[in-house]
């Protein structure tokens, strides 16, 4: 029997057709989603190629495809409109967010202009008139850091293409987080920075009053419409029930039916057991971003 690669790995693969096929089999290259009686693999187009187990003829890993700076800054464009904080505001190529001090990414500024400047007073200014403190946060390639400052916090980026029949029926969502997602979830976020979304929209979604999640649909610069999972949170006593794994397919067929057509999650790189769900899901490491703070 063939030995098969984990969920997410870039694989070449050659195939069996049905008997009678002129040529008698045929080859795939993309990730590979879905492990079981069936593969799943997913190419760079976005394409869904099934393969039943038992036809594969062979199956070789690759080394991930490389991603370009402008699909990163597509990406984290729209990321950025997904999480702006309470007030945000462009200088010199960096959008800066500020959302009450809560959570690093609503309260950090983030190169998305090809060729961010590098005015880092001005951007320490614009906080400290906040009472914050300057926070930056530096994805792959977009912003050449000084080598003496330390990073913080490393980001895994995420990504997937999406298709009809991720909709689980069993997860409600609103607009704004109720009482009951607010007190499932940990985190105690102001609501306002909870609900801001620049040019796109936001749902909350709960399931089983124990498990919640939001998702942000917004655009990037090249027309993408992306959907960000986040704030998905699972009660401690629900754990290993498959909540998670429902609750985000459910919010990722809310935001498929609401435009998006590829989605994106940001976990802590220490995370194993997120990188894992999300792996399961069919995401994929996309690249990685880090926190500088300018103190």
């Amino acid at each position: 029997m063939v030995e098969l690669p984990e969920v997410g790995t870039r694989v070449s693969l050659r195939y069996r057709l049905p008997a009678g096929s002129v040529p008698p089999m045929s080859d795939v290259v993309g990730h590979l989603r879905e492990v079981g009686p069936t593969l799943l693999v997913e190419t760079k187009s976005g394409d869904v190629v099934t393969v039943a187990t038992a036809h594969v003829v062979s199956i070789r890993p690759l080394s991930a495809a490389p991603v370009r700076n402008r699909d990163i800054r597509n990406l984290e464009h729209a990321a950025a409109l997904g999480w702006p904080g309470v007030e945000h505001e462009w200088i010199n190529g960096w959008l800066l967010r500020f959302g009450h001090g809560v959570t690093r990414r609503a309260n950090s500024a983030v190169p998305l202009l090809p060729t961010p400047g590098e005015h880092l007073d001005a951007i320490a200014d614009w906080y400290a008139a906040r009472g914050a403190q300057a926070l930056l946060a530096v994805p792959d390639r977009l912003f050449r850091l000084p080598s003496h400052r330390p990073t913080d916090g490393e980001n895994v980026v995420m990504a997937r293409q999406l298709a009809d029949g991720d909709v689980s029926a069993s997860v409600s969502s609103t607009p704004r987080p109720d009482d009951a997602w607010l007190r499932l979830h940990p985190r105690q976020v102001p609501v306002d920075v909870l609900t801001a979304v620049v040019d796109g929209v936001v749902a909350f979604g709960t399931l089983e009053d124990a498990a919640v999640g939001r998702v942000a649909v917004t655009v990037a610069p090249d027309g993408t419409r992306w959907a960000g999972l986040s704030s998905v949170h699972v009660a401690e006593d629900a754990r290993r029930r498959g909540l998670a794994r429902t609750l985000c397919e459910g919010l990722l067929g809310w935001a498929f039916e609401h435009g998006a057509t590829r989605a994106y999650v940001q976990v802590l790189a220490d995370n194993a057991p997120a990188t894992q769900l999300y792996l399961s899901l069919g995401f994929g490491e996309h690249h990685r971003s880090r926190y500088v703070s300018l103190g």
